[in-house]
C-alpha cells in the first residue's frame, strides 16, 4: 500500500510541475493580486498560525496572529523550529510586514475582517512583562494587538464577545491586554467587535462589490461547541450544557475554536483552529466536534489540519468527508503532526483520489521518525493558495520564508475544482 500511495504521489506531482505558467516564475517575486482572484497566505514564521485572505473584489480578512519569543517559551524551544525569517523582530512584526506589502500592492490600507480562532497564543499572540507597550500606552503588544496596532481593522470576530466567560471567565494577562485593546480601537479607532455565529452565511461578506461575485460565501460552521446544522443559518449546540458537568470536565479552549468554509464557484476551503476529533483515552464522544463539522461541511478543495495534525486530530470520518486536493499543515512543533495523524491523511483507504500535503515548516525531528515525510510537497516556506476567477481552478505557491522578498520556490497546479 505505501509503493501504491508513493506511486500515485509522484504521478500527481508530476502533474502539478506540468502545470506551471510563465505568470509564477521560479525565483521571481509572486505576481499581485489581481480583483477576481481569491488568495490564501498561509504565513509561514515558526512562531504560531497566521492566515491572511485577499477576496475576489478585495476585502481583506486575516485568520490568527500567532506569537511567542524565544524568552518566552525558552523551556520549549528545543521542540520548535528556528523563527523565520529570523529572530531579529517578533513574529507579529514579520506578519505585519507581510500584510501591509500585500495590501500595498491592493492598493488598501485596512484589515476588513480579523478572526480568531481561539485564545490560545500561537494563535493570538502572548502577553508578558517584556512585551513592547502600545505609543498610546493603552495596551502591550503581541499577535492581534500588535498588527492591529499598526493597520486598522475594520471588525474582529471572535469566539467569545463581549463577555469572555463560556466555558468560564477569562482572566489571563493576555486576554485582559486583548480587551484593553479592543476598547481603545472601538474609542479611537472605529473598530467593530462581533461574536461569531454559527451557521451564518452573512457575519463575514465581501465589502466592495459583492453582486459580481454571487458564488462566494464565507460560511460559519462552528464555535464554542456550536455546530451549523447544514440547513439555512440553523445550528444546534453538540457539546452539554455547562450545569451538566463538572468544571475539570468543561470544553477546551482548543475545542471551542472557530471553524469556517469559504467557497468561491467550486473551490471550497476549510478551516477550524484547534478542535479535536479523537478524544483522550477515557473522555466521552461529545470531545469529538470534527464529526459533527465533517457532516456539513463535506468535500473541499483545500484544508487546512485542526490543531496542527496533534494526535487528538483528523479522525478518519473527518478525513473522508472533507477529502481534499490539498492538505495544509500550519507547523513548527516537533509533535506535529502525529505519525496516526499522517498516516490518515495519506491512506487511500479513507478516500481514493490524490492529494499534496504541504506544510509550512517541518520539524527536522519529524522525518526522522515520521514514515512519508519525504512526500511532502512542501515541508517549508508561505504557502498561497491563489483561486482563478470563476472558482473553477486553483494553484498552490510556495514561497521563500528566510527573506521580505516573497520569491516563489515552487508552483504546483493548476488543480481542477470539482
Amino acid at each position: 500500500m505505501i509503493g501504491r500511495i508513493k506511486f500515485r504521489v509522484v504521478i500527481y506531482s508530476m502533474l502539478c510541475v506540468s502545470g506551471l505558467i510563465n505568470a509564477q516564475t521560479i525565483g521571481e517575486p509572486l505576481p499581485n493580486w489581481s480583483e477576481g482572484m481569491l488568495d490564501i497566505h498561509e504565513i509561514s514564521t515558526g512562531r504560531g498560525s497566521s492566515t491572511f485572505f485577499m477576496l475576489p473584489d478585495g476585502t481583506s480578512m486575516i485568520y490568527d496572529v500567532g506569537e511567542f519569543t524565544e524568552t518566552d517559551q525558552k523551556w520549549r524551544i528545543p521542540r520548535y523550529v528556528d523563527a523565520k525569517p529570523d529572530t531579529t523582530k517578533n513574529s507579529s512584526v514579520w506578519i505585519t510586514r507581510y500584510v501591509q506589502r500585500l495590501l500595498k500592492k491592493a492598493s488598501k490600507k485596512t484589515i476588513d475582517y480579523a478572526l480568531l480562532s481561539h485564545f490560545h497564543w500561537d494563535h493570538m499572540g502572548q502577553i508578558t512583562s517584556n512585551s513592547p507597550v502600545s505609543l498610546n500606552g493603552a495596551y502591550k503588544l503581541s499577535g492581534i494587538t500588535a498588527i492591529g496596532d499598526k493597520i486598522r481593522i475594520g471588525k474582529i470576530v471572535d469566539r467569545d464577545w463581549p463577555n469572555y466567560n463560556y466555558p468560564k471567565e477569562q482572566k489571563s494577562r493576555t486576554m485582559k491586554n486583548y480587551k484593553a485593546f479592543l476598547k481603545w480601537q472601538i474609542e479611537n479607532n472605529a473598530l467593530q467587535v462581533e461574536k461569531l455565529q454559527p451557521g451564518s452565511n452573512s457575519q463575514i461578506t465581501l465589502l466592495n462589490k459583492p453582486d459580481a461575485y454571487p458564488t462566494f460565501e464565507i460560511r460559519n460552521i462552528a464555535a464554542n461547541g456550536t455546530v451549523w446544522t447544514g440547513i439555512g443559518n440553523g445550528s444546534r449546540q453538540h457539546y452539554p450544557l455547562l450545569e451538566d458537568l463538572k468544571e475539570e470536565d468543561y470544553p477546551t479552549e482548543n475545542m471551542s475554536s472557530i471553524a469556517i468554509r469559504l467557497s468561491y464557484g467550486k473551490f471550497d476551503y476549510y478551516t477550524g483552529g484547534d478542535l479535536r476529533g479523537i478524544p483522550p483515552v477515557g473522555n466521552p464522544d461529545w470531545n469529538d466536534l470534527e464529526t459533527p463539522i465533517a457532516r456539513v461541511v463535506g468535500p473541499v478543495e483545500a484544508a487546512v489540519v485542526n490543531h496542527h495534525g496533534y494526535i487528538d486530530s483528523q479522525n478518519a470520518y473527518f478525513v473522508s468527508a472533507l477529502r481534499p486536493q490539498v492538505w495544509l499543515i500550519p507547523v513548527w512543533d516537533s509533535a506535529h503532526p502525529g505519525p496516526n495523524v499522517y498516516r490518515r491523511l495519506q491512506s487511500e483507504k479513507l478516500y481514493p483520489e490524490p492529494r499534496a500535503i504541504f506544510a509550512t515548516n517541518m520539524h527536522e525531528a519529524n522525518k526522522l521518525v515520521l514514515v512519508g515525510l519525504d512526500r511532502l510537497a512542501s515541508d517549508n516556506g508561505h504557502i498561497v493558495i491563489r483561486v482563478a476567477p470563476n472558482g473553477n481552478t486553483f494553484k498552490v505557491i510556495i514561497l521563500d520564508d528566510n527573506t521580505e522578498t516573497s520569491k516563489v520556490k515552487a508552483v504546483h497546479g493548476p488543480f481542477n475544482c470539482r
